[in-house]
């Protein structure tokens, strides 16, 4: 109790930051925090920048959606830059359960806890820091800033250099988005003292994670903003608490329902298609492939991983992409629907073949679906966190748009 009567003060400094000190320098308007994303050709990770200490070193990630914290490969002794370790029994190192782990002794008291790469499925054993940290900040009058955020306390876990492998070329971590108090949003939202939410818009290219202080507003103009619809974030399975789940009930392709069950279907940047489990995955390909049959579309051999492909001749092209059957999610309830067309469902794989991006998760993928990078590209995801709800606009291209043609230099806000 004395402990942690001494690191209140500590505390409510974590909580309630000042944000006098970030956003004076853009009056009374809401500035928004920029984490510009680019996507690798080779891997199809999705990776940031963040730039961090008092050198402002840029350090690479991988944007993982339910990561439960931000992690870097770095030696036993920190390497080249100097954050500082936590201990074992502060306030930062409680917020950080229950990634925490066991000490085994001989470590200066430090905060150990599990750091995943979920891309290589390993896990490793860090420790928890904490550095500064330099974000970009945006104002209604078109006009962006770095500004480092001086006081407040950024944590993220140094994990051994081993647990990199199987990321993308340059990148030296993960930074996770997901339900925790040490992931990245909450971090950002407990330094402006703002809403826990985030929005999520990526592309082939470039995209962009937004923080923006109090209400959500958008970069993308009122008419995109107030076409978002909201669904429930639900609680996933006990291993996945820190993932974001949504409340599938029914699946239609080209306007005719499928027929199965659906328990557990997560939103991920890491897995880069959407996977089904097997069963599903089979009616599903069926239903698809009478569908594609129905529009003319010529089948041709598979290219892995995907089992549909077709000859592109066969495929006319519109605003939304390939003209193909189109995919539609029905959530909570009939009135709610997310419905996907041919930019996020057909791949090309050469000038010659495009495939339905959709693949063959196997018998133990854990969760009956999971929404792949590609299938949420072009569309503006809102996380609200705070409420446990998530709002998604329909494909950007219906206004002849996209993520990457977001400007960094020119962010005007709208409110909703």
């Amino acid at each position: 109790m004395a402990t942690l009567l001494h690191l209140l003060p500590f505390l409510l400094h974590l909580l309630t930051l000042s944000h006098a000190q970030i956003d004076y320098r853009f009056g009374d308007s809401r500035p928004l925090v920029l984490l510009p994303v680019t996507k690798d050709a080779l891997t199809f990770q999705y990776l940031t920048e963040i730039r961090h200490g008092s050198s402002l070193l840029a350090t690479k990630l991988v944007v993982d959606l339910g990561g439960p914290l931000i992690w870097m490969g770095c030696d036993s002794h920190l390497g080249s830059f100097s954050p500082l370790r936590i201990s074992s029994g502060s306030i930062q190192c409680l917020a950080a359960k229950p990634f925490t782990t066991r000490n085994r002794g001989g470590d200066d008291d430090g905060c150990t806890l599990f750091a995943e790469n979920k891309i290589s499925q390993m896990g490793r054993r860090g420790v928890l820091v904490e550095d500064t940290l330099d974000v970009v900040l945006a104002d209604e009058g078109s006009k962006s800033e770095d500004v480092n955020l001086g006081e407040y306390p950024f944590l993220f876990a140094c994990a051994p250099k081993p647990l990199l492998n199987g990321l993308a070329g340059g990148a030296n971590g993960m930074v996770g988005l997901g339900r925790t108090r040490i992931a990245f949003p909450s971090q950002v939202s407990a330094a402006f003292s703002s809403e826990w939410q985030f929005t999520l818009c990526l592309s082939s290219s470039n995209g962009v994670v937004l923080y923006e202080k109090r209400h959500y507003g958008s970069v993308f103009g009122s008419e995109i903003s107030k076409s978002l619809i909201y669904t429930p974030l639900l609680a996933g399975p006990d291993d996945s608490q820190t993932e974001y789940f949504i409340n599938l009930k029914s699946i239609r392709i080209g306007g005719k329902r499928l027929s199965f069950d659906v328990e557990h279907t997560k939103l991920s940047t890491i897995v880069p298609f959407t996977t089904m489990e097997s069963s599903i995955y089979a009616i599903f390909i069926k239903a698809y492939e009478k569908a594609a049959f129905s529009m003319n579309m010529k089948r041709v051999e598979p290219v892995a991983p995907f089992r549909l492909c077709f000859d592109s001749k066969s495929i006319k092209k519109t605003q939304l992409g390939p003209l193909v059957p189109d995919v539609e999610l029905g959530l909570q309830s009939e009135m709610v629907r997310w419905k996907f067309h041919g930019r996020n469902l057909m791949m090309k794989v050469s000038d010659e073949v495009m495939c339905l991006g959709i693949v063959d998760g196997g018998l133990n993928l854990g969760v009956s679906i999971v929404l792949g990078g590609y299938q949420l590209e072009d569309m503006v995801l809102h996380f609200d966190v705070g409420t446990s709800m998530l709002g998604f606009s329909p494909s950007l291209l219906k206004w002849g748009r996209s993520c990457s043609s977001l400007k960094f230099d020119s962010l005007p806000v709208q409110a909703l």
